[in-house]
């Protein structure tokens, strides 16, 4: 891979979802609902957690880390795409676009975060009486900060090799924000030590992880159908299958961005499912673990009412 000088370009154009005029402002409107609803659902979440001593639980720990994640993933992209829904010219800096994909951190760190509380799950099914135990406040608060460290190394290894690139003929971003696979489309250096590297590190951590979330899961499953009470298998099966259908959306489509080759087809499909792990997965988040969650529901209502006490 030759290092890149980058006087050629200074800036770069994102093409953003569509370039057709009359989808502009209902995109813009349907994306701006959804940051909306990210920012009051995942903000919610986390000042629920924070304010209710019943909810000071391993699980909702990293549950509320989840929710920072989805928070400043979405915070990261969103306002940007939509400022582009509503500009004649939909330019980003190189600098800018550097630092987006450097803060691109928090997709890594919900990759790890969401595995994490697979193994919290497992644990508190499987080794009830070890839970605590195993599970204490000092360990958690380990794990997470490992979580993130892991993750900030990660993607500025990706930063620094997609940036060592050339960016000398077209500037024109195939995506909404600034990703590796469009990026190694544009570049004029050879891509080749990029997309092993980019393939080598989703396989050994995209892929891996998913693959131990689905066993443990696997045990997870088996130990609740032993579970003589019916009340206790629906309880169990309930916050379990949340997760499940978390886990499965977002790696499934992290997966198809980052293994499907920068065709120019393969590139306009892979934006489509850029939009579920990056904004819509952090909306449907605060949905998905409270809505159908008796003790988040229950801890929104005190802080609502709390809220509304004090004013």
């Amino acid at each position: 891979m030759e290092k890149g000088n980058h006087s050629e370009v200074t800036e770069f154009i994102l093409s953003g979802l569509t370039d057709r005029p009359e989808l502009q402002i209902p995109l813009f409107v349907v994306f701006l609902m959804i940051y909306g609803i990210t920012l009051v659902g995942n903000g919610g979440m986390i000042l629920s957690i924070m304010i209710d001593p019943r909810l000071h639980t391993p699980m909702y720990f990293f549950l509320s880390n989840l929710s920072f994640c989805d928070l400043c993933l979405s915070s990261i992209i969103s306002p940007k795409m939509l400022l582009n829904f509503l500009a004649e010219r939909k330019s980003i800096s190189y600098t800018a676009c550097a630092v987006q994909m450097v803060l691109s951190v928090f997709t890594h760190v919900e990759c790890f975060l969401l595995a994490v509380m697979a193994y919290d799950r497992y644990v508190a099914i499987c080794n009830p009486l070890l839970y605590t135990v195993t599970m204490t406040r000092q360990r958690c608060q380990w794990i997470v900060a490992g979580v993130y460290a892991v993750g900030f190394v990660d993607s500025m290894i990706c930063m620094c090799f997609t940036f060592q690139l050339s960016f000398c003929s077209s500037n024109i971003i195939n995506h909404f924000f600034c990703d590796i696979p469009p990026l190694l489309a544009l570049s004029c250096s050879e891509t080749r030590i990029n997309e092993i590297l980019m393939f080598t590190f989703t396989c050994c951590i995209t892929v891996i992880i998913f693959v131990t979330v689905l066993l443990s899961y696997v045990y997870i499953i088996s130990t609740i159908l032993h579970i003589r009470s019916a009340e206790g298998r629906r309880k169990a099966f309930s916050t379990c299958s949340f997760h499940l259908t978390v886990v499965v959306l977002f790696y499934g489509t992290l997966l198809f961005v980052y293994l499907c080759p920068t065709f120019s087809y393969c590139m306009d499909t892979g934006k489509v499912a850029s939009v579920f792990y990056t904004l819509v997965i952090p909306m449907l988040n605060p949905l998905i673990y409270s809505l159908r969650n008796k003790e988040v529901k229950d801890a929104l209502r005190r802080a609502m009412n709390k809220l509304l006490t004090n004013s």
